[in-house]
């Protein structure tokens, strides 16, 4: 295993001499056996080590021993320690994720942190090349796009050095044997045995049938992974230019425009690719997941079609809108800080803060109830009304609620995406009372509504509609 992994360092040119290397350690097979590798060059390269691990605190005693039995052969071999635990459970709620995705989050921002504050060149980890066959399947599994397929890569630049992943040149069974041999004691995740994980089915169910027919395919797979990163590294650097020469990018407000034609007569590989950095650059490095496949074909569809003037809208108000030979992605304006209380004349009409309209008006009789209309009694509400988003500390009541509910809770319950939370629109009269979030929940002015009018009428027109 040692010669396989120094084979693919070199060949990689993952690792120089005198550098200061940081090692994520989890205390399992393949993290210890990397530890033990780097224990047995650093003399050879000259190399300052540090073990890291993180105790995720969701297996209990068990995780809390993981850190532990590190730190303890740390000290046996002589190699430096540092550890912590996070708090996963409580990531999840503030932001709504899996925890997976908690946990990795965590995990990495420790490892950065250490890195900075160690100046470290190198994070060392040790994914080997059954998990990159794992990767590869889950991926070919539920991906459409070439770019997303080409695996764990073997190093990437990671805060001012790079993060490097040597036993990716060796399968699972290859690390379980040189631990063996070298005598070297791990511990094992119980919850690697549970196959609810999507990852832990594809290990348990589906890698031992195709083994079955190729023992090596882990090999086969690395290598067709590298060979996709190379591809697509050299696509980016080609798509990059081509968003230079073709695209105009507007920095204040973000807004891409493109010549069609110009566009249109690169190759599709290139299109792709060059559509994504667009949304990157408009999205600022934080494309929404909620973003579909279906919505990046549509914009082909813009791009390919003879209608006229044409619009698409994506997430968080960004607008794609085809205007003769240009294609132009820009978002809805946000209110500045100055008009972000709008004040209602009645009759009205205002476009709210997420690109939707309401319409005020007077009405005589009660009107009807509906679930995008709101009404109350002049007599019961301080005018003028105004339009808001909302605010640190935001609370409203309504009907047959005790007391009152935080707007940050009633956007949870409701399972409203955070990218659309700062925008959703609320109505308050001039006591700030809040008296509807707008098209969501609708609330109650103090004491009982007027039977007489006249009546506010407040209509959401939506912009799907």
């Amino acid at each position: 295993m040692e010669e396989k992994v120094k084979a693919f360092i070199n060949k990689h040119r993952l690792l120089e001499k005198n550098k200061r290397v940081l090692i994520g350690v989890s205390g399992g097979p393949d993290s210890m056996a990397l530890l033990h590798f780097f224990r047995r060059i650093q003399k050879e390269w000259n190399l300052t080590l540090l073990a890291l691990s993180v105790d995720h605190q969701l297996r209990g005693d068990a995780s809390r021993k993981d850190l532990e039995f590190v730190a303890k052969v740390c000290k046996e071999w002589n190699i430096p320690f540092a550890g912590t635990s996070v708090d996963v459970k409580s990531y999840i709620k503030v932001h709504r994720v899996s925890e997976e995705v908690a946990a990795r989050h965590l995990r990495y921002r420790f490892f950065q942190e250490m890195m900075e504050k160690q100046n470290g060149d190198i994070l060392a980890l040790g994914h080997h090349a059954d998990d990159q066959l794992e990767t590869m399947l889950m991926k070919f599994s539920r991906s459409a796009d070439s770019a997303g397929l080409s695996g764990i890569p073997v190093m990437r630049p990671f805060v001012s050095g790079k993060l490097i992943r040597p036993l990716l040149a060796v399968g699972r069974k290859e690390i379980e044997a040189y631990c063996k041999k070298q005598g070297i004691e791990t511990r094992m995740d119980a919850t690697n045995a549970d196959d609810s994980y999507t990852r832990n089915f594809f290990r348990i169910h589906v890698l031992p049938l195709i083994k079955e027919k190729n023992a090596n395919i882990h090999t086969t797979i690395q290598r067709l992974s590298e060979t996709l990163e190379d591809d697509e590294h050299y696509l980016q650097e080609q798509a990059k230019k081509m968003v230079e020469e073709v695209v105009f990018l507007q920095e204040n407000p973000r807004k891409a425009t493109l010549e069609m034609d110009k566009f249109a007569s690169r190759p599709k590989a290139l299109q792709r690719r060059a559509f994504h950095l667009i949304l990157n650059y408009l999205y600022e490095g934080n494309i929404p997941k909620k973003l579909s496949y279906i919505q990046m074909l549509q914009i082909f569809t813009l791009l390919e079609s003879n209608e006229g003037n044409l619009t698409l809208d994506f997430p968080n108000q960004l607008k794609v809108s085809r205007s003769y030979n240009r294609l132009i992605f820009h978002f809805n304006e946000p209110a500045s800080a100055e008009t972000d209380r709008q004040t209602i004349s009645i009759p009205g009409e205002y476009v709210l803060p997420d690109g939707n309209t309401l319409t005020a008006a007077w009405s005589a009789t009660e009107p009807i109830s509906a679930k995008d209309s709101y009404y109350c009694s002049k007599a019961d509400v301080k005018l003028p009304l105004h339009i808001r988003t909302r605010k640190p500390g935001d609370r409203m009541r309504w009907k047959g609620l005790n007391g009152s509910k935080k707007i940050k809770d009633i956007f949870i319950d409701e399972k409203i995406p955070l990218e659309e939370r700062n925008n959703w629109p609320m109505i308050v009269d001039d006591n700030d009372v809040i008296l509807w979030l707008v098209g969501l929940k609708k609330g109650e002015p103090k004491g009982e509504r007027g039977k007489e009018g006249p009546f506010i009428h407040l209509q959401l027109k939506r912009e799907h509609s």
